[in-house]
C-alpha cells in the first residue's frame, strides 16, 4: 500500500511578489507540481508563475518531492505550498499522491518543475469550465520555450486536438489544460504504470465523462531542453503512447492501428525536430 505523507497543517506562507498564500481556504483549484528538487532556478520561475495566478484564482499548489530534496522543498514553503513526499513509485504516482491533497477544490492543474502559467491562465480555462457544467477538461495554447525563456514554438491546435486525440498526436498540453476534479475522481487518477503517457491515457478515459472545451490563447509554456521527460526518451514516449491509444481504440479496430500509428509517429519526430533546431538557434543568436 502506497503512502501519500503531508506536511500538515497547511500554514500560508506568502511569495516574495506578490503576496499571496497559496493554500487558500476555499481553494477552487488544486496545483500539482511534482519534483526532484535538481532544478531551483527553474522551479523558482515556476513558482512565481503559479504565485501571479491567485491574483485571479484560489488555488492550493502542491509540491510532490523526496524528503532529501531539502532545498527545493523550503523553496516550496516560502510560497505556501503544502508538501507531500515522493512515494518514489513513478511520476504517475507521485501526481496521486498530490491528487489525494484535495479538500474544497474544484479542478485540477499540472504543473511541472520548468514550466510555466502564463498570466491569467488558470482563470481563464476556469472560466471556461464554469460557463458549461457538462464540460470535463478546458486546454489552451502552450508557448515551447527553450532554457532561457525564449519562445521556440507554439501549440495552439484548439478543437482539432479534441479531433485528433483518439488516433493522432496529442496536442493537448498538459500545462495548459485545466481538469474538472470529480472526473478525474471516477477514471481512477492517473495510470501508475505509465511514466510518459499518463496524460493521454486519462485524457482518453474523461472523453467518456463530458466535453472538452479550448481556447488558443497561450496559458502556459512547457521548458523544451535535453532534460525534459518526454524529449530525452522520445522513442519509449511514442511507444507507450500507441499503446495507449491502441488500448482505448473498440476491439475490431486494434490490429488496424499501425496504419496510423507510423504516419503519427513520423510527424511527431519532424515535429520535434523542428522544435530542437528553432530553441538551438534561439540559445546561439
Amino acid at each position: 500500500m502506497r503512502i501519500c505523507a503531508a506536511e500538515l497543517p497547511r500554514t500560508s506562507i506568502t511569495a516574495p511578489t506578490p503576496e499571496v498564500p497559496l493554500n487558500s481556504s476555499n481553494s477552487q483549484i488544486l496545483v500539482v507540481l511534482p519534483t526532484l528538487g535538481d532544478r531551483l532556478e527553474f522551479l523558482r520561475q515556476t513558482l512565481d508563475s503559479v504565485a501571479l495566478q491567485s491574483e485571479t484564482v484560489n488555488l492550493t499548489l502542491v509540491v510532490v518531492s523526496p524528503p532529501a530534496a531539502t532545498e527545493a522543498r523550503a523553496l516550496a514553503q516560502h510560497y505556501g505550498a503544502l508538501l507531500v513526499d515522493d512515494p518514489k513509485q513513478g511520476i504517475s504516482a507521485a501526481i496521486n499522491c498530490g491528487l489525494k491533497a484535495r479538500t474544497t477544490e474544484s479542478f485540477y492543474a499540472w504543473i511541472g518543475d520548468d514550466d510555466l502559467f502564463r498570466p491569467g491562465g488558470l482563470a481563464r480555462l476556469k472560466s471556461m469550465l464554469e460557463s458549461d457544467s457538462r464540460a470535463v477538461v478546458a486546454f489552451g495554447g502552450c508557448d515551447y520555450v527553450d532554457p532561457n525563456g525564449a519562445v521556440a514554438w507554439v501549440s495552439a491546435a484548439g478543437k482539432l486536438a479534441t479531433i485528433l486525440l483518439p488516433w493522432g498526436p496529442d496536442l493537448i498540453p498538459n500545462p495548459a489544460a485545466l481538469i474538472r476534479f470529480d472526473a478525474l475522481e471516477a477514471i481512477g487518477g492517473f495510470d501508475e504504470r505509465l511514466r510518459y503517457a499518463m496524460d493521454l491515457d486519462a485524457f482518453l478515459s474523461l472523453r467518456r465523462h463530458g466535453r472538452f472545451l479550448s481556447t488558443r490563447e497561450s496559458v502556459a509554456a512547457f521548458r523544451w531542453h535535453p532534460d525534459s521527460l518526454t524529449v530525452a526518451n522520445r522513442r519509449a514516449s511514442s511507444r507507450e503512447s500507441e499503446a495507449v491509444k491502441r488500448r482505448h481504440l473498440p476491439a475490431p479496430l486494434r490490429p488496424f492501428s499501425f496504419v496510423w500509428d507510423l504516419p503519427v509517429r513520423w510527424a511527431s519526430r519532424y515535429a520535434a525536430g523542428r522544435v530542437t533546431a528553432r530553441a538551438r538557434a534561439l540559445a546561439q543568436s
